[in-house]
């Protein structure tokens, strides 16, 4: 595994994290805690450090409560963990934002006891509209928690459909890394957000860089998803361009006998303004194939 410091915060992160939206069950899989462990314990044998989860990746903190039971088993300090605020888990990708001071104090301690942590490495404000991220008693609050010890670095994981003002702001807010999606479907980033992040020393964590599995090599064009799957809420004429550039990227891009999976996360390494991945999985393999991405990395 290798390793780059996120941002301005001096925490040395591996390239590619664990992203554990899917312990909450809305990939079409549920899971055990047996096969949680087992996962969390391929990454750590891989020398990946890095778990980014959130507040509502499953019902009543499902994730972070796998997360969290692992980690009363395990070494905490051999991990850096990542949460999110601002939601509430409702249904089968349906949330009620909760973005006021009492809420995510709420949060903030519910999230301290499902992860079973005394402090949360990097708390992250979560997919959040621009009014309410320029609400400056947020930040002051957040300021408080972490003069208390709950909370050592501050980040904002910026909505799917962007936001070039939270990028161009967070700084000022006390903000030390950004959580952007990006990957090779999806350069936006390169023009949205890198500029900022370089100007003002921010870590940037990338997640879906797979594409949700669609530049994993494993869907052709025509493939669809089970209903409980979050792929399947994509529009179908977007998934359709999807998968078919995603054929064309194999085709075309992808060098011979390579993995298109560990191309595809390592095309997203090779500009060192990320600092690193945070692709899913459901499995150790896809932990063991999701690491070796680091080998075609040449910076």
């Amino acid at each position: 595994m290798r390793y780059r410091t996120l941002g301005r915060t001096g925490l040395r992160v591996s390239l590619i994290g664990v992203g554990t939206w899917q312990f909450g069950g809305e990939w079409g899989k549920d899971f055990t805690q047996t096969e949680v462990d087992a996962i969390l314990d391929a990454a750590a044998e891989c020398g990946i450090n890095l778990i980014d989860t959130a507040e509502c990746y499953g019902p009543d903190q499902l994730s972070e409560k796998f997360i969290g039971d692992y980690l009363s088993r395990r070494e905490r300090s051999k991990w850096i963990v990542a949460t999110k605020f601002g939601h509430r888990f409702k249904s089968f990708m349906s949330r009620d934002d909760e973005f006021s001071l009492d809420g995510v104090q709420k949060q903030l301690d519910e999230s301290l006891k499902a992860l079973r942590v005394d402090v949360i490495d990097l708390y992250q404000f979560h997919s959040g509209s621009d009014a309410l991220f320029q609400d400056q008693k947020l930040w002051d609050f957040l300021a408080e928690q972490k003069r208390a010890g709950k909370i050592r670095h501050l980040g904002v994981s910026i909505l799917m459909k962007g936001s070039e003002l939270q990028a161009r702001e967070a700084s000022k807010f006390g903000v030390e890394a950004l959580q952007v999606y990006y990957n090779r479907l999806d350069c936006r980033p390169e023009q949205i957000y890198f500029p900022h992040a370089k100007r003002d020393h921010l870590g940037v964590l990338a997640r879906v860089p797979l594409a949700s599995g669609l530049l994993s090599g494993k869907y052709k064009p025509g493939a669809t998803f089970a209903a409980n799957d979050v792929r399947s809420k994509v529009e179908p004429e977007k998934m359709k361009i999807d998968l078919a550039e995603a054929e064309r990227l194999q085709r075309e891009e992808v060098p011979p006998g390579v993995p298109m999976a560990q191309w595809a996360m390592a095309w997203c390494l090779r500009d060192p303004v990320v600092t690193a991945l945070i692709p899913g999985c459901k499995t150790q393999g896809q932990v063991l194939e999701n690491a070796r991405a680091v080998e075609l990395v040449t910076d």
